[in-house]
């Protein structure tokens, strides 16, 4: 439960850094486009307006949108499966977990599985607490 929550929040400190980098990168986007905005005003050819020079940094500008959209969309499908994975994980412990108490209650000669399995939480999960109490589950142990 812990590594999922540690998953998690390296997680949300990775979407963090990822949100404080695109604003940087707008800010930077912005700064770059009032001086672009001044020296296109400081033209003396079209009356102050560079289109062409306006033009450009609109698409450069609209090009580096799509990119950071791109980002995020991959971000989310890395969180999505980063999720689905974590499940599936949990899923896998949970059914081995099972299998070794199984494997366990074999080992000692248990007569019925799913018997034992049902009263084994009464003794702590010991087999062999299990086993002293209740000897008649287990084929090789004597009864008292």
């Amino acid at each position: 439960m812990d590594g999922e929550q540690n998953g998690t929040q390296a997680q949300q400190g990775t979407q963090q850094q990822e949100q404080q980098a695109t604003q940087q990168q707008a800010d930077q986007q912005e700064a770059q486009g009032k001086h672009a905005k001044e020296a296109a005003a400081d033209s003396p050819a079209t009356g102050g307006v560079d289109a062409k020079a306006y033009e450009k940094q609109l698409a450069e500008r609209d090009s580096r949108i799509e990119e950071l959209e791109a980002q995020i969309a991959e971000a989310s499908k890395n969180a999505e499966t980063a999720d689905g994975l974590r499940a599936e994980i949990a899923a896998l412990k949970q059914q081995g977990a099972g299998e070794r108490v199984e494997f366990s209650l074999m080992l000692a000669g248990c007569r019925n599985v799913k018997a034992a399995k049902a009263v084994l939480g009464d003794h702590g999960g010991d087999v062999e607490a299990l086993k002293e109490a209740e000897p008649w589950m287990f084929a090789d142990t004597p009864q008292k």
